[in-house]
């Protein structure tokens, strides 16, 4: 079993199982979060161009600031939404 660890902000880390990801992305909902850093919205912007030419469904979702954890409420419509997500890191 692959294990990853929760990058989450915890006081300690937890080590959790690894989800398998999707065999495809035919009919799932790819989640593009932002993550309030400079650009990143440009990178996300490329990746939902790409994704929606092959058909794949996006929706998008973002963090108030890059210095917080992301609010329960915006994690929780992630993880109902969505069957993937890509993390927008770029500076």
């Amino acid at each position: 079993m692959n294990w990853m660890r929760d990058p989450t902000a915890e006081t300690s880390a937890v080590k959790r199982p690894r989800v398998a990801p999707p065999k495809s992305l035919e009919g799932i909902t790819v989640a593009l979060f932002e993550i309030g850093k400079a650009r990143s919205d440009e990178f996300l912007d490329q990746v939902e161009r790409r994704l929606n030419e092959r058909g794949v469904r996006t929706k998008r979702y973002a963090k108030p600031t890059n210095a917080k954890v992301a609010p329960t409420e915006v994690m929780q419509r992630v993880a109902s939404e969505a069957g993937a997500v890509v993390i927008g890191l770029s500076d």
